[in-house]
């Protein structure tokens, strides 16, 4: 008989699937933003306007979007292990494939910028299984006064994701040419895989070295044991699909993200050739300035989250969820505003940076909010919501460099700062203690 107690024994599996999680976002995140990166090599090399070279940003946020719902079923149906597994396989053959996109004989009907379009839209397929299903692990293993912590530590990993590419992506590129940046990153997506399919988990009860007893020490409520039994297939409801179409809060929380998406997604397409463009830095300084807004999402994420659990604990989820929702928003608009508008270029940063991380920092609230409302649905609640963050950011990459070259780049920030503004305020008709019921159907009759 081991010594070790069981609380001990899930404690330590927990901060395994935290770590995990937290990787997995750094890699997903690297993904995503090394084609931003690439693009002062891309945009030369194959004669792409700012504006053709949105449509490949655009691709990959379109794929993402598209498949956030079907995504987020999958990872509550079948489980995180395997669903994560076969998604960070399928984005990182896509990503060695963006290396070769102007070689594919098969796409040579739709020319290079074709082939680089639809490329990115596979890669935005597989990784839009990941975030909606890493919310599904976190409704499974943490405890309610948790889990907005436990987003952030996750979320703080796209953070860390970002502020590492650029340095990362660029020294690469200089040495060993552009395509093999995507090379290597595919290579580190294959390997985190196949140690997830090994070591992962969907639940504390599907774990075997985690003891029986020990699943009630990380689930402290109803709710949050009803989740692991689901999840361990002692019984599975299907998806009540009407009840969460015909909910008000998702609408809200989808329409907020919407927000977010636009602004996130002027920093992952368009920061980088904003500092060496617009504000004057080399592509070496560039790229190390342009990793203040990740590390900023990097570290932000960890207290906001913690103060949102305390605020809910303390003073109830209406206070806690949405205090912190609408609280980082605001600050946000005001940095992004007041940074496309301060003369010194360090200090631009500095606020700019502040601005997306406070963004970061308020999806805590998001996704602990959607896991409080949906329950054993947490994957597919989420999966719905980004899609808003998603149709945001389809529209951010395109839209901005046209505004930016109608009225300025000045314009194209405070469309942003104006759209945090907007997104902020939502959470003012947000009720994080409404849950989603499906109603019963004699209920239905009757009114």
């Amino acid at each position: 008989m081991s010594s070790v107690s069981p609380s001990k024994i899930a404690e330590k599996k927990t901060r395994f699937i935290l770590m995990m999680l937290l990787i997995f976002s750094i890699v997903t995140y690297l993904d995503r933003v090394n084609i931003s990166i690439a693009a002062k090599y891309i945009i030369p090399q194959f004669g792409f306007s700012s504006v053709q070279m949105g449509w490949i940003f655009s691709a990959f946020v379109f794929g993402y979007a598209l498949l956030q719902i079907p995504g987020g079923w999958l990872g509550d149906r079948f489980g995180p292990r395997k669903v994560l597994t076969g998604a960070v396989i399928w984005w990182s053959v896509f990503t060695a494939l963006t290396g070769v996109a102007y070689r594919i004989i098969g796409f040579s009907a739709v020319g290079i910028l074709g082939s680089f379009i639809i490329i990115r839209f596979f890669v935005g397929l597989g990784e839009a299984v990941a975030l909606p299903t890493y919310n599904r692990v976190i409704a499974n293993w943490m405890a309610p006064e948790k889990r907005a912590w436990a987003s952030g530590f996750v979320l703080a990993g796209l953070g860390m994701g970002g502020a590492i590419a650029p340095p990362f992506i660029a020294l690469i590129m200089r040495l060993l040419g552009w395509p093999a940046a995507f090379y290597i990153c595919s290579s580190l997506g294959i390997i985190l895989g196949g140690i997830w399919y090994r070591y992962g988990s969907d639940a504390p009860a599907k774990t075997h070295d985690v003891p029986m007893g020990a699943t009630l020490t990380l689930q402290s409520d109803e709710q949050a044991t009803s989740l692991v039994n689901k999840s361990a297939g002692t019984f599975r409801q299907p998806t009540p699909w009407l009840a969460i179409l015909s909910n008000k809060n998702v609408w809200l929380i989808t329409f907020s993200q919407v927000c977010v998406g636009y602004v996130v997604n002027v920093y992952a397409a368009w920061f980088y050739l904003y500092l060496t463009e617009v504000r004057g830095f080399s592509m070496l300084r560039g790229s190390f300035y342009a990793t203040g807004p990740f590390l900023a999402s990097a570290v932000l994420p960890f207290p906001v989250g913690k103060l949102c659990d305390y605020l809910s604990h303390r003073y109830g989820k209406r206070i806690g969820r949405n205090g912190t929702a609408l609280g980082t928003m605001l600050l946000a608009a005001i940095m992004v505003f007041w940074g496309a508008r301060v003369a010194n270029p360090y200090v631009a940063i500095a606020a700019l940076s502040v601005g997306d991380g406070c963004l970061f920092a308020a999806i805590t609230a998001f996704w602990a909010t959607v896991v409080d409302i949906a329950g054993e649905s947490a994957a597919t609640v989420t999966g719905l919501t980004i899609v808003g963050t998603n149709s945001g950011g389809t529209i951010a990459p395109i839209a901005t460099p046209l505004i930016a070259r109608a009225f300025g780049w000045t314009a194209a920030l405070d469309c942003a700062a104006a759209l945090s503004l907007v997104g902020g305020l939502v959470w003012l008709l947000i009720h994080p203690e409404r849950t989603i019921v499906e109603k019963p159907a004699m209920d239905a009759v009757s009114q």
